[in-house]
């Protein structure tokens, strides 16, 4: 398997928010996320991070429309 990682942020320092937005969205699902979790726990933050990922990218480009 190789190193190779296409999960890079673009954004400088936006590690800490992304990690902050799992830590919450996990709290909310009361779910502990890691490799002894189940992939179906895992996935809905996953999930739910972009869903609100998009729904902030959406406000966001309406906002500046304006």
């Amino acid at each position: 398997m190789s190193d190779n990682n296409n999960n890079d942020l673009l954004v400088p320092g936006a590690k800490g928010s992304v990690k902050n937005l799992k830590e919450e969205i996990a709290n909310e699902l009361d779910v502990q996320p890691g490799a002894d979790t189940t992939a179906r726990e895992n996935g809905a933050v996953g999930g739910e991070m972009v869903k609100r990922m998009i729904r902030i990218a959406e406000s966001s480009m309406s906002n500046k429309n304006r």
